[in-house]
């Protein structure tokens, strides 16, 4: 990681460190927080810690979606619990934040942008009586076009009554929850989704956007206290496995009949990167869609060279007709009047680098990666922003423009092209590390969405502004069909959706079952409730696998299936049944059979689609299967604390999606990236969790560190990643 990059990481880092919790105003570097599993009534274990441990505080307790409570004191009063039987298990205080790629544009109008949420809505319903949870960074319910729909809330932040956005004078101000709760159900100047879905805001990140899933929890507990019919949840964090207890949560709220729609996150376009909560199985992850636009592309006609940009956060839209001479920036000195700018990727941040071609007089500047692969980049600063447009290309592009420039003067025009609605780039993909499930499950509108915040309107760009959507279309369809189930509502959703193509088919990890259509989900005649085809990995040689799809009749009139037959592949062979019928209201399960040769086929994530038919509608159902081995991350997620019910010894944690023989974690000077110490080396390691105990002594003089984690595979392969983390 280059050095800047490291201390800009360890000051946001260190920022998300600062307690949001009025119950911690004591020593707090002497408190530790859990999270325990209990057997039992947990408020009756509550009085009993209350009486017998009075020194340990209970934060929260959960008792309709985990069972269980949250504790707070120092590790000597907490090792004096570490015999009371009633505790199942024991789980670290997870960071979760605000999911937000970027402001489209500073603070607008509603005169400036025609696009609002409510177009996505055609049908007559509004959402009229159906109680919305928007479990966020809390909301401005004196706004004008919220405080009418606005009708309770919690702050699960300073444990009060008053669910409002972080204010100035609290840190960093936020305006993340009225944005989402806006797009949902937004009723004045900007219309929602659903214009009439009550709203019940619950604000579990506080300043600057940051929580912990003590309070994501202790929030969804509240929000079915209060009989919310439907929760959206527009945070989460980097961890590609479901995480215990979230997930746990989220998927017992399904089990009550709650809708949760959850965003899928904003770290794509790589393929793994959706982040928990949106992992849980039973969540309905969103991902952002992006509407048609023009792209612009750099052109050398003489060569037939085309070059696509990438237009980075917070810089003025590449709006470019001319051409003009491309210029490497090398000497500090160098005038780039009328030129464009090349610069490399490297340890001047982006905002730097496009600082320095502006004030050299380049008219926009093109930054080249360092390494293969796309990337998104941010030059977002309120204070001085960038006035030229600055954009992204790859590596190779790169190298090849200052190659040219370096032989003659290159001059390069631009050129664009109508990009049809796609999977935004930023939009976090599947699958699932360890379950392969397909994650997002459908799409939504994710970016330049003009919404609600304090003071006034905003455009966002995000996953976090997809997932609000959703939850409108649940609103109205709960509205259409107030006896339909959560199965129902989600099936329905899913089995509506519309495919992008470009100009094949995006792949399921992509885009799940496509956009979301709320009219077309409210008329369905038919539900799949659950069209995502997961097969699961394939160790064998040869291995038969059974996938059992249920659908559903929604008419009073039969209705008869034909599946078409996918194209034939080298080790991979379909049964499916010819035809099936569905009788009035019916509902069956229909097995569709996969026999697979695995010697015969590539190693890895093998994706496609099947399609049903009937009469004149075709849905394309998504499958997934995993071939012996995958690229997914080998690890996810190490956490370093301090050990639950001690003050001299660490735990660690680290999740491996596949055996290894060897882990290593080395630790270096955050600063001068020098290497300092190994503080781990373990051998022989199976696919799961695994933790274990370093003492004070081991891990070595306290502070930050880069911990570098390295797993050595069977097959001799490695991968490393990195994190900060803090020894006392």
């Amino acid at each position: 990681m280059r050095k800047s990059t490291l201390f800009l990481f360890l000051i946001i880092f260190l920022t998300t460190l600062t307690p949001t919790t009025n119950y911690a105003q004591e020593k707090v570097e002497d408190l530790q927080s859990i999270i325990i599993e209990v057997e039992g009534e947990p408020n009756v274990h509550k009085e009993y810690i209350e009486t017998y441990h009075p020194f340990i505080e209970v934060i929260a307790v959960y008792e309709k979606l985990f069972n269980g409570l949250a504790l707070q004191g120092t590790p000597k009063n907490l090792e004096r619990m570490e015999s009371l039987e009633f505790i199942k298990g024991i789980h670290s205080v997870q960071k979760y934040e605000a999911i937000q790629w970027k402001k489209s544009s500073d603070r607008l109008s509603t005169e400036d942008v025609l696009l609002q949420p409510y177009e996505l809505n055609t049908t007559e319903y509004t959402g009229k009586g159906v109680k919305v949870g928007v479990i966020d960074t809390g909301i401005d319910y004196e706004h004008a076009d919220l405080q009418k729909n606005y009708q309770s809330g919690y702050d699960l932040v300073d444990l009060d009554d008053d669910p409002m956005e972080s204010l100035p004078e609290q840190g960093i101000p936020t305006s993340h929850g009225s944005h989402v709760a806006g797009i949902i159900a937004a009723d004045g100047e900007i219309k929602g989704v659903a214009p009439d879905a009550e709203i019940y805001a619950y604000r579990a990140l506080g300043p600057g956007g940051a929580g912990t899933s003590m309070q994501v929890l202790a929030a969804m507990e509240k929000a079915i206290e209060d009989g919310v019919d439907v929760i959206n949840l527009s945070l989460g964090n980097n961890v590609n496995v479901p995480d215990y207890p979230t997930s746990m949560a989220v998927n017992r709220a399904s089990e009550m009949g709650i809708p949760v729609v959850i965003a899928n996150g904003n770290s794509g376009p790589g393929d793994w990167t959706v982040g928990s909560p949106a992992t849980a199985d039973q969540a309905l992850s969103v991902g952002a869609s992006m509407s048609p636009m023009k792209i612009p592309f750099l052109y050398e006609s003489l060569q037939e060279k085309a070059i696509q940009l990438t237009e980075m956060a917070g810089s003025p839209l590449w709006d470019i007709t001319k051409s003009y001479q491309i210029v490497e920036a090398t000497s500090p000195n160098e005038s780039m009047s009328g030129k464009i700018a090349l610069l490399k990727r490297g340890e001047v941040p982006f905002y730097e680098l496009a600082k320095m071609a502006e004030q050299k007089g380049a008219i926009a500047a093109v930054i080249y990666n360092n390494e293969n692969g796309a990337f998104q980049g941010s030059l977002e600063h309120e204070q001085n922003p960038v006035n030229i447009p600055v954009v992204a290309i790859s590596k190779e592009d790169g190298e090849w423009l200052k190659t040219q420039s370096e032989r003659k003067h290159l001059y390069m025009g631009t050129r664009y092209w109508n990009q049809e609605s796609t999977t935004a780039p930023f939009s976090s993909r599947g699958p699932v590390t360890v379950n392969w499930n397909i994650k997002p499950d459908v799409l939504a509108p994710g970016t330049g969405i003009l919404s609600t915040v304090p003071g006034g309107y905003e455009q966002m760009d995000g996953t976090s502004m997809a997932a609000p959507h959703v939850t409108g279309a649940v609103a109205l369809i709960k509205e259409a069909h107030p006896d339909w189930t959560r199965d129902q509502i989600i099936g329905a959703i899913k089995t509506t959706s519309d495919l992008f193509k470009d100009p094949e088919k995006l792949d399921p990890t992509v885009q799940g079952m496509g956009a979301i259509r709320p009219e077309a989900a409210i008329e369905t005649t038919t539900i799949i409730h659950n069209p995502q085809l997961n097969f699961g990995k394939v160790d064998n040689y040869r291995e038969e696998l059974v996938f059992d799809l249920n659908i559903e009749n929604m008419t009073e009139e039969k209705q008869t299936y034909t599946f078409n037959y996918p194209k034939k592949q080298n080790g991979i062979n379909w049964n499916l049944p010819q035809s099936f019928t569905l009788e009035a209201k019916e509902k069956k399960t229909i097995p569709i059979e996969l026999h697979i040769t695995t010697a015969r086929l590539e190693e890895g994530v093998h994706q496609g689609w099947l399609t049903l038919n009937k009469r004149d509608e075709a849905y394309q159902l998504p499958y997934i299967f995993v071939n012996q081995h995958a690229d997914q991350p080998k690890t996810a997620g190490f956490e370093f604390s301090l050990k639950s019910f001690s003050d001299d010894d660490y735990n660690y944690k680290i999740y491996l999606t596949e055996p290894a023989r060897r882990v290593e974690v080395d630790l270096y000077n955050p600063e001068s990236l020098l290497f300092d110490r190994k503080l781990l080396d373990a051998q022989d390691l199976q696919a799961g969790l695994h933790e274990g105990e370093i003492s004070k002594k081991e891990a070595g003089q306290g502070g930050y560190y880069l911990a570098l984690v390295t797993v050595y595979l069977e097959n001799g392969e490695y991968e490393s990643n990195q994190s900060i983390i803090y020894l006392e």
